[in-house]
């Protein structure tokens, strides 16, 4: 029977006759996912300093990496590798929307970042994004003083580290 399931990560919808394995829109594991009427997604998220100029950092970071990614998407001589890149600027695009909620932003500014087309250049360089994203977001969940940025951080830790596991299966 198909349901309506909600990420309690980013808050997205998804339709189907059960979970997926994955948010197909921001990676969270199937453990973030519920049917929709029981999902809390809250996005309402009192920051102290600290953990504001953490979710500041983390916008920049999932900005960077989508305009890492849309590069490579666009150059990069291999068209695995062009799917790959597609694939993981959409999930980027998502945590920095989660970011975006949280800061009550209206919009982002658009970035630009440099970008081989070479596959395994890129492949390289995505494997260095995402072991500093994992580093960075493992250090803001430890400094979270509230419980639900630090479910955001460690879940996006998570997905970071399937990231860096697809690109590292694909380095030779």
């Amino acid at each position: 029977m198909v349901k309506l399931w909600r990420c309690e990560i980013c808050g997205d919808p998804y339709v189907g006759d059960e979970a997926p394995s994955n948010c197909p829109f921001c990676g969270a594991k199937k453990e973030n996912i519920k049917e929709a009427i029981e999902a809390e997604a809250n996005f309402d998220v009192q920051l102290n300093e600290k953990d504001k100029a953490n979710v500041e950092k983390a916008l920049q970071l999932e900005l960077s990496n989508v305009a890492f990614y849309g590069c490579a998407e666009k150059k990069t001589n291999d068209e695995e590798g062009k799917q790959l890149f597609k694939a993981l600027r959409k999930v980027e695009a998502e945590h920095a929307s989660i970011w975006k909620k949280i800061l009550k932003l209206k919009e982002l500014p658009e970035v630009k970042e440099p970008c081989h087309e070479e596959n395994q250049e890129n492949l390289k360089e995505s494997h260095q994004r995402e072991t500093r994203a994992i580093e960075f977001y493992k250090q803001a969940a430890n400094e979270a003083e509230n419980e639900r940025l630090k479910r955001l951080f460690e879940v996006i830790v998570e997905v970071e580290n399937d990231h860096l596991k697809l690109s590292e299966v694909r380095l030779t």
